[in-house]
């Protein structure tokens, strides 16, 4: 398998990794400068040379899988039979540098609902390392011509068109997935907010509308949906950044991107608490 491959493998299955490439070569060494191993949880594709340079390589990404917040390192290696490695003598006679690019899982955000701001939220998000997935059940949100504006994009872009059941897409989702609801229909906004309650492994839950809209989704959600107070407040509503009151779906979206950007952050620095919010995002798509 290819290391492009073998990277797309361990994306798919939401598993951290680390690219490690031979970065320079002095003398004689096992692979030339640029040859690539991959490096999972318990498998590994390529190779850098093996021996211990390889050896030593795999057991340093592993421990970066899983830290924190790992950055890219380099590690030198000299071979000759004065050096003594943790898995052996190489004596080729050269040295080599080896670069370790972590390949974290990145962020996956769910929108509900791509029309006007839905779309230029997606615009957005694009632009980012990312698993985006979008979701409409009205067959001309979701056209090709439509959605050509994403084709270049950064994030991997999936599409679910529903027309029945938008929110059993929920179950679907990656482990963390964001989700954002700003339908067209606030009976599918309040169908999709007590579904996304009841579905376990979420990250956060943004809901875009009004204060007057919220006061009967909270209700209902108690009442018919039997929801206790702890659990309708994992719904955070208005969504975008505080201060921001434009109506436009460009302004909207540029909100709601840049609240989810500093949700990223938060996530990735520890636990946090949210603060007293109101935003843009109050209006309806």
């Amino acid at each position: 398998m290819s290391w492009v491959a073998a990277v797309a493998r361990l994306r798919a299955r939401r598993e951290p990794g680390v690219l490690v490439t031979v970065a320079t070569v002095r003398g004689h060494a096992p692979r030339r400068a640029g040859a690539k191993l991959v490096v999972g949880r318990t498998e590994a594709w390529g190779s850098i040379g093996g021996g211990n340079i390889e050896a030593v390589a795999i057991d340093r990404a592993r421990e970066l899988t899983g830290a924190a917040d790992p950055e890219p390192e380099l590690m030198e290696f000299a071979l000759n039979d004065k050096v003594t490695g943790r898995h052996g003598v190489q004596c080729c006679g050269g040295a080599v540098t080896v670069l370790l690019e972590p390949l974290p899982v990145v962020q996956a955000v769910a929108v509900f609902g791509v029309g006007h701001v839905g779309l230029e939220l997606a615009r957005i998000l694009a632009r980012h390392e990312l698993d985006l997935h979008l979701i409409d059940s009205r067959p001309d949100m979701l056209t090709e011509e439509r959605l050509g504006v994403l084709a270049d994009a950064v994030a991997h872009v999936r599409v679910h068109h529903t027309p029945l059941l938008p929110e059993e897409v929920l179950a679907e989702l990656p482990s963390g997935a964001h989700v954002l609801i700003m339908t067209h229909d606030h009976a599918e906004d309040a169908a999709l907010c007590d579904a996304a309650l009841r579905t376990a492994g979420l990250g956060s839950i943004g809901l875009i509308g009004s204060s007057a809209k919220w006061a009967r989704f909270r209700q209902r959600l108690a009442t018919e949906g039997g929801h206790d107070a702890a659990a309708i407040e994992r719904i955070r509503t208005p969504i975008g950044v505080p201060g921001i009151a434009g109506k436009e779906p460009a302004t909207i979206a540029v909100s709601v991107a840049a609240d989810l950007l500093r949700r990223f952050e938060q996530d990735a620095a520890g636990p946090h608490r949210d603060a007293g919010r109101s935003g843009a995002a109050d209006g309806a798509d």
